[in-house]
């Protein structure tokens, strides 16, 4: 059973809510507001977080969550629908919602969630490369060699890989690979992720598999 933490302050909104994820299989554990999610997020294979909180607000509290647990996908709802508001929110969120919702389409995002941050593959064809997770392993598949990686260069890889198609900033790699803040100017990203296409970019200088989004951050194609 997977467990969704659910912030929502509205009574109406959060019961109707919890009782339909609840019918379709959920355990959903419901806060009124922020506090205290920060303690519960580990346990969650999911969160999905209104905007509108009283106290700290939904942007806040998502990117103390996403401080937390980087690999916990998150779903912002909300009844702002600017452009600007999106953006803001999808700067550390992987899906918003805006309200009014049909229950239908919100139980379909979290499944569409849920799968890509489950399990990777065992095997992994990308381009050139067959990538092999359970045995850290990289191949070249024109020559059929390992392409010897080092750890945290594998780590980086294997994070693209559980986020496929997602813009993924330096700022979460770092967090998500290093486990410790990451300080705005830090280089450590971008160097590493430079020796790693040299590696395994058919033409480094014009990259295929990591791509550069610029202002944002990077992405693997699946």
């Amino acid at each position: 059973m997977k467990r969704i933490l659910y912030i929502e302050d509205d009574p109406e909104i959060g019961r109707w809510t919890k009782e339909d994820l609840e019918k379709r299989g959920y355990e959903v554990e419901w806060l009124t507001t922020g506090e205290g999610a920060v303690q519960r997020v580990r346990g969650a294979d999911l969160v999905v977080l209104d905007v509108m909180l009283p106290g700290l607000d939904g942007f806040t509290i998502g990117h103390r969550l996403k401080k937390e647990a980087p690999d916990v996908p998150i779903l912002m709802l909300s009844a702002r629908t600017s452009v600007d508001d999106k953006l803001q929110g999808l700067r550390f969120a992987d899906d918003y919602l805006t309200k009014p919702f049909h229950p239908d389409e919100l139980a379909a995002r979290l499944e569409v969630l849920l799968r890509r941050f489950g399990p990777v593959a065992q095997e992994i064809r990308l381009g050139h490369l067959l990538i092999e997770p359970e045995l850290q392993r990289v191949t070249d598949t024109r020559t059929g060699e390992e392409i010897p990686l080092t750890a945290k260069q594998l780590q980086i890889l294997l994070y693209f890989l559980k986020h496929p198609n997602q813009i993924l900033t330096k700022e979460q790699i770092y967090e998500a690979v290093w486990g410790e803040p990451y300080i705005e100017g830090d280089k450590t990203v971008m160097v590493h992720i430079r020796y790693l296409r040299e590696k395994i970019e058919l033409d480094p200088g014009a990259p295929t598999i990591i791509e550069t989004i610029r202002g944002l951050g990077y992405r693997v194609r699946l």
